[in-house]
C-alpha cells in the first residue's frame, strides 16, 4: 500500500514531507466549482462544502489506485455568510483584503482518507482569524511585496510569510490555517497502522 496525496499543493506536500511521511503526489482531476454549485444552492454550511470537496478529490485518485490510501484536502474561507475562493487577480485580492480589514473570518480545512474510491475517514477543523485595521496604502504595499503569491490562497495571504503581519488575533490550529489538519490526520494514520504508534 502506498500513501498518496491527492493534491499538487506545495504547502500540503511540504507539511507531510517535513513530518517524515513517505508518500506520492497524484493530484485529483475534479471540477471543484461543479461539485460545490448544487451544495451552495442547497445552503450547505462551509464545513460540509470543504468535506465534500476533499472527499471528491480523495475518491477521484483512490478510484484509480487500487489498495492505496489517499489523502484528499480542501479549504474554505467563510466571511459574513459568504464563501470565498482564491482571488482571480490582484485587484480582487485588494478588494478582499479591504473587506476583511478589522474583521474576523474563518478558515475551514477538511481532510479525507479514501481507499478504492470510497472515503473511510473524514475530519474538518476551523480556525478564526481577525485582521487588524488595514489602510488601503498598507494593502497596496503588502500586495506589491508578495506579488502573485497572494493569488495562491483563499485569503490572499500566507500566514507562514509576510501575511502574518495582517493579523491581530488568531484562534485555531496552525496546520488548519495552512490547509491540512495534521494532528487528527496523523492520529488516524496511526490507527490505520500507516504510522508507528
Amino acid at each position: 500500500m502506498t500513501l498518496v496525496l491527492a493534491s499538487g499543493s506545495k504547502i500540503r506536500g511540504e507539511l507531510l514531507k517535513n513530518a517524515g511521511l513517505n508518500f506520492e503526489v497524484d493530484p485529483a482531476d475534479v471540477d471543484e466549482r461543479a461539485v460545490e454549485a448544487p451544495l451552495i444552492e442547497a445552503g450547505f454550511p462551509p464545513e460540509d462544502l470543504a468535506t465534500v470537496l476533499a472527499e471528491a478529490k480523495a475518491n477521484d485518485v483512490s478510484g484509480r489506485r487500487s489498495g492505496d490510501l489517499v489523502i484528499g484536502a480542501d479549504q474554505i474561507l467563510a466571511f459574513e455568510g459568504e464563501r470565498h475562493t482564491k482571488p482571480d487577480d490582484m485587484e480582487a485580492a485588494r478588494r478582499q483584503l479591504l473587506r476583511f480589514s478589522g474583521k474576523t473570518h474563518e478558515l475551514l480545512s477538511a481532510v479525507v482518507l479514501s481507499r478504492n474510491g470510497s472515503a473511510i475517514w473524514r475530519h474538518v477543523s476551523t480556525a478564526r482569524l481577525t485582521m487588524r485595521e488595514l489602510t488601503p496604502a498598507y494593502i497596496g504595499k503588502y500586495l506589491a511585496d508578495v506579488g502573485e503569491t497572494a493569488l495562491s490562497s483563499v485569503g490572499a495571504y500566507q500566514l507562514e510569510g509576510p501575511g502574518v503581519q495582517l493579523f491581530d488575533k488568531i484562534d485555531g490550529d496552525y496546520f488548519t490555517i495552512l490547509g491540512l489538519p495534521l494532528l487528527p490526520l496523523f492520529e488516524e494514520l496511526r490507527r490505520q497502522k500507516v504510522l508507528d504508534t
